[in-house]
């Protein structure tokens, strides 16, 4: 299969996303991440926009996926534009846009509690 042109979307969506505002103390961090298989030859450039319940959305979040790489786009470590981070302790879902075809899985580490819990699923893919 050629996977160039059969493989992947150029838009995403992740609706059910949330950076906890708290972590255990030790080695694990609370977190997110946008992991992006780019199965292409031709590196994909990506903007992530942030939907909320109650404000606007927030623009501008900015990655790139080599050729024929993955990138996993930690949410606690990017920052838009104007150097806004993704906000901690509110439910938000995500638009991942990107100008090559690309597949989008999400997963987030919970370590509010002892008992860490780590959740993944696929995006869903707009044709």
């Amino acid at each position: 299969m050629n996977t160039d042109q059969k493989a992947g979307a150029k838009v995403w969506y992740i609706p059910d996303c949330y950076y906890p505002s708290i972590s255990s103390p030790g080695h694990y961090v609370s977190h997110e991440a946008v992991c992006v298989l780019n199965p292409g030859k031709q590196d994909a450039h990506i903007t992530l926009t942030l939907y909320f319940e109650d404000r606007e959305p927030m623009r501008g979040f900015q990655a790139v996926c080599k050729a024929e790489r993955t990138n996993h786009i930690r949410l606690d470590k990017i920052k838009d534009a104007n150097g806004n981070v993704v906000p901690q302790g509110v439910p938000y879902a995500i638009m991942v846009e990107s100008d090559q075809p690309i597949i989008v899985q999400y997963s987030r580490l919970d370590t509010t509690q002892a008992e860490m819990a780590l959740m993944t699923t696929m995006a869903y893919p707009v044709k």
